[in-house]
């Protein structure tokens, strides 16, 4: 059987999956508990290590400035 992430939660007395899935009786699993945290805290977490993070330095380059207000059009929301 291939290794496959399941989502799942523990409803107190049992772990439960979120989706149905074709598991076999007596199949070797693995549980990994993740820490509890609100969707806002995790989107935080997220943009505080991008901010952080080497991998966008190069947008500091003025080489990398090629475009003016002057390019494109505005874009605006069809209402």
């Amino acid at each position: 059987m291939p290794t496959v992430a399941l989502q799942a939660h523990y409803d107190g007395e049992h772990i439960v999956l979120d989706e149905p899935y074709n598991l076999p009786a007596n199949a070797s699993l693995m549980v990994t508990l993740l820490p509890a945290r609100s969707d806002a805290d995790a989107e935080d977490v997220w943009l505080r290590a991008a901010a952080s993070s080497d991998a966008f330095a190069f947008l500091a380059d003025p080489a990398e400035d090629i475009y003016t207000a002057a390019d494109g059009e505005p874009f605006r929301d069809a209402v």
